[in-house]
């Protein structure tokens, strides 16, 4: 895990080995988007139950491959991966900036923002937080630089984006392994990595302690 967030990728897939993820799915999506990773991931396993498939979805995974892997199916199911992770993908990012944009405000330019998305006015923000109009101003000027917000609406938009994500459930692009009694035959590491560049898009094969 460390290895790969040295050299974050800025595109592809991250295939993760469901038994090896410490935090489960969750802590792995939580822990990629602390350091602006905001890549689909696919849970691996040698098994899944049900309700190891419907945690590692709600946990934010955009699906879940049956090991071994065989090289067409992988090829076929990535690219479908790929294709439907378009959405997430985007949304996640703007949240992670968001975030990040947000971590920069001071608690008092915080609590400002905070009043600004429940619609207060300047006025009753002073009252609310003991402090005189013109500290509000001087404090909501300072916000809305450091967000890079023009205007109001576009502050309380990225307060919005930063609270969203944890929840965030992507729809599963497939249980159809889980589905299937017949066991594919396994394939090597180099022929996987070959199929990966030509056929389909890079694929980060991750195994975290």
């Amino acid at each position: 895990m460390d290895e790969l967030l040295e050299r974050a990728p800025g595109e592809g897939i991250i295939l993760a080995a469901h038994d090896t993820v410490t935090g489960g799915t969750a802590g792995l999506i939580r822990r990629l988007s602390e350091a602006g990773v905001s890549l689909p991931v696919v849970v691996t396993a040698d098994s899944f139950t049900i309700n190891d498939v419907v945690d590692a979805i709600t946990d934010g995974a955009m699906d879940c491959l049956l090991l071994p892997l065989e090289m067409n199916t992988l090829a076929r199911r990535l690219q479908r991966v790929s294709a439907a992770a378009g959405p997430l993908v985007e949304l996640r990012r703007r949240q992670i900036d968001a975030r990040i944009c947000i971590n920069q405000l001071s608690r008092r330019e915080r609590e400002v923002l905070e009043c600004l998305v429940a619609g207060k006015a300047n006025k009753l923000i002073a009252r609310d937080l003991d402090i005189s109009p013109r500290t509000v101003e001087i404090h909501r000027a300072n916000m809305m630089n450091k967000l890079g917000a023009g205007h109001a609406a576009a502050a309380v938009r990225l307060w919005m984006d930063a609270q969203l994500g944890a929840q965030i459930m992507p729809v599963a692009v497939s249980a159809t392994p889980l589905l299937h009694s017949q066991t594919p035959a396994p394939i090597s590491i180099a022929h996987t990595q070959a199929a990966a560049r030509a056929h389909m898009p890079s694929a980060h094969l991750l195994r975290c302690a």
